[in-house]
């Protein structure tokens, strides 16, 4: 019996094309056609089988957004995409935050720029004023928001950046619709739904961008606010920070209105069209809002979330859940997040790490991400487009010859988080920009399973024997108010963790997941060291690992207990690792056992060679054999590391360790080999505003 036996190793090995990454694709330059499918030839060469496409600041002058020029160019893409089996997700907006047209919107009518609820002692002479009250004038004012736009000139506080459009207006939308979603579909309908599967929205703003000291509105809003029975004196809390039942009320109908106004009609639109809504809300806890995504999503920015927080604390934290959490509950196979973008290290541009990667892709596909839109690949990097919301994660990256291997890791995890059931016996009681996060972390922290059930959803909750039910969903206990569902636990620490550690691994995050019949624990280490465990699992079938980021199985040296079997368990920094139930003691025999090396080499070994400081770029030389075994060659250096067995390569290693095998059969040479070690530095020597460091370096120097 071979590994190919296995059911879900054949699965992983080679997932479907559909669980590709899907990469924004920065159109910023002076677009050409042979370029445009030159670019997208090599994405497909490198495992990348879908774009999202993306007009961006940086985009010649001569292409104005939605002119004929502007289609005949995304016409090459979509047409090259076809040609290669890729799939495209056309974007709505000219940059962001989407709902303006670029500003074409408010051109058109001025009536429909975005607005916004003042307190003021002196009103401007366009504001509508609502009330008088004892701390000042409440009023209706246009924001003054706005968007990026595409062109040079055209960004925040730059002269012509576009004005953004009231997307709580109806007509607004309406007109945003038409001169964006129509647009493309009077264009290339004949490829919706085949190449073209979804439009993308990003993070709409009733208020639009650099806007203070307002709270959101819009027209003749005080005529809902006051039928609902809101009293709008009331409302001068909204700027104070205080709650009252009529801010509760605002927040109450402002949420209806959004989604009523803007979602509802988008996803009507998409859904008859034949294609995805797909994006994002303006917030990371936005989850009500994410009921109108045909594919729920998130956004994962600015370090908000990064591995020297600890990925537990904080409001963005819960980005992950909000977008899976709500496409289980929905019903939905897929769910997303924009990853990457401008999460560079201590402020200075470029400076985003492999190890920063792999990290962020654990840290999202094990809540249960799986559809992974990084931020960004760049058609250009020429002049100043370098800077603009670094860095590039394709093409314009150090790890882009072996991008294949990302490629891959992405969408194995798609596609097991896609197909496989998780489960969750704890749920989390929510509500729209209210999902509770420090509570949460006990959970993560002990490896109880979990999902956020937000408030849309408890009218249709019963409870039924101890257990809250939603459907085909059963919770043993709720973590929330405690008067909500009484006869249920409110001790979700009394529910069983999906694995038991001895001793406790807090960095240790696991999901359990059914797929097919067989059981699947999906481990990732999310903390900066090694950790060493022994887990206890509730299985009695056969158990075998999987490395889904080196394609490697192997048996688990399991002990029966009366509590299950138990396994030692090692995880490195930035390891993820599956641990499975075999389908027969057949299939578990047909594993290898873990391999181990006796030789090793480490930095001690290697002596500079070469050093290229115009490309970053140092060349380490080890002088070995001969052996008759395998031989492990492990150093430590901030970014990428290059091994050659004098001109063959056996590999490249991103983030330290970095450890290779090198076969024996490549070091029988009676004369010895030389290992050739290539370690290149990070992008921020050459775009950033500082220089960093590259080259063999002390373990106790790196740190995250």
């Amino acid at each position: 019996m071979s590994l190919h036996d296995f059911g879900l190793i054949r699965h992983l090995a080679h997932p479907a094309r559909e669980y590709t990454p899907i990469p924004f694709w920065f159109l910023n330059g002076d677009l050409r056609h042979e370029e445009i499918r030159r670019q997208l030839r090599d994405f497909q060469d490198h495992g990348v089988y879908g774009v999202v496409l993306h007009p961006r600041i940086g985009l010649s002058k001569r292409i104005r957004y939605l002119s004929p020029l502007f289609f005949r160019y995304l016409r090459t893409a979509v047409e090259t995409a076809k040609e290669l089996d890729m799939r495209i997700v056309l974007y709505d907006e000219g940059m962001y935050p989407s709902g303006s047209a670029c500003g074409q919107v408010v051109a058109e009518n001025p009536e429909l720029a975005s607005r916004g609820l003042a307190l003021t002692d002196h009103p401007q002479p366009r504001d509508r004023v609502l009330c008088k009250t004892e701390r000042g004038f409440l009023a209706e004012r246009f924001s003054g928001g706005t968007l990026r736009g595409i062109h040079f000139g055209e960004d925040d506080g730059e002269k012509n950046q576009p004005l953004s459009a009231d997307i709580l207006n109806p007509q607004a939308v309406d007109s945003f619709i038409r001169k964006t979603h129509e647009r493309y579909w009077q264009e290339f309908q004949a490829y919706f739904g085949t190449t073209i599967i979804g439009f993308f929205t990003d993070e709409p703003s009733v208020l639009g961008r650099n806007v203070s000291g307002l709270q959101p509105w819009t027209k003749d809003f005080d005529a809902v606010f006051t039928r609902a029975g809101g009293r709008l004196e009331n409302l001068t809390a909204l700027f104070s920070g205080e709650e009252n039942g009529d801010t509760v009320l605002y927040r109450r109908l402002m949420l209806q209105r959004e989604c009523d106004v803007y979602y509802a009609r988008l996803s009507q639109w998409c859904e008859s069209h034949g294609i995805a809504l797909m994006g994002h809300p303006h917030q990371s806890d936005d989850i009500e809002l994410e009921r109108y995504f045909h594919i729920p999503g998130q956004d994962l920015v600015f370090r908000w979330v990064s591995p020297e927080k600890g990925g537990t604390s904080g409001m963005d934290s819960v980005m992950g859940h909000c977008s899976s959490d709500m496409a289980r509950l929905m019903g939905r196979k897929r769910n997303s997040n924009e990853c990457f973008g401008a999460c560079n290290r201590d402020g200075n541009p470029w400076y985003f790490t492999g190890s920063d990667m792999k990290w962020y892709i654990d840290w999202l596909t094990v809540r249960g991400v799986n559809l992974l839109i990084p931020h960004a690949f760049y058609y250009s990097l020429k002049g100043k487009r370098s800077g603009e919301r670094p860095p590039d994660v394709g093409p314009g990256s150090i790890w882009w010859p072996y991008y294949r291997q990302w490629a891959d890791y992405m969408a194995r995890l798609s596609c097991l988080r896609a197909e496989a059931e998780a489960e969750a016996p704890i749920a989390v009681l929510c509500r729209n920009r209210n999902m509770p996060f420090e509570s949460v972390a006990p959970l993560l922290e002990s490896q109880r399973g979990f999902l956020y059930l937000p408030e849309c959803f408890w009218a249709e909750c019963r409870e039924e024997n101890g257990e809250l039910c939603l459907r085909d969903f059963r919770f043993q206990a709720i973590l929330g108010p405690a008067e909500m569902f009484p006869s249920v636990s409110h001790d979700p620490l009394s529910v069983s963790p999906v694995c038991r550690c001895e001793p406790a691994v807090p960095e240790l995050r696991a999901a359990k997941l059914s797929w097919k019949g067989q059981e699947i624990w999906h481990c990732v280490n999310e903390g900066g060291q090694a950790l060493q465990t022994e887990i206890t699992l509730s299985c009695e079938a056969p158990l075998g690992l999987y490395d889904p980021w080196e394609g490697k199985s192997w048996k688990a040296v399991c002990r029966a207990t009366p509590e299950g079997q138990k396994i030692p368990l090692r995880l490195e920094k930035n390891q993820c690792v599956l641990i499975f139930s075999c389908e027969s003691h057949e299939a578990w025999n047909a594993l290898p056992a873990q391999t181990s090396v006796s030789c090793r080499l480490t930095e001690e070994n290697f002596t500079l060679a070469e050093d290229h400081p115009e490309s970053f770029r140092k060349v380490y030389t080890a002088k070995v054999g001969p052996l008759q075994e395998d031989c492990l060659v492990e150093v430590h250096a901030p970014e990428m590391a290059e091994l050659f067995v004098e001109d063959c390569l056996i590999g490249a290693a991103f983030w330290p360790p970095q450890r290779f095998t090198v076969p024996a059969r490549l070091l029988r040479n009676p004369a010895g080999q030389t290992l050739r070690l290539v370690l290149t530095g990070s992008r921020a020597n050459q775009y950033g505003n500082a220089p960093v460091p590259y080259g063999l370096l002390q373990e106790s120097a790196l740190g995250r």
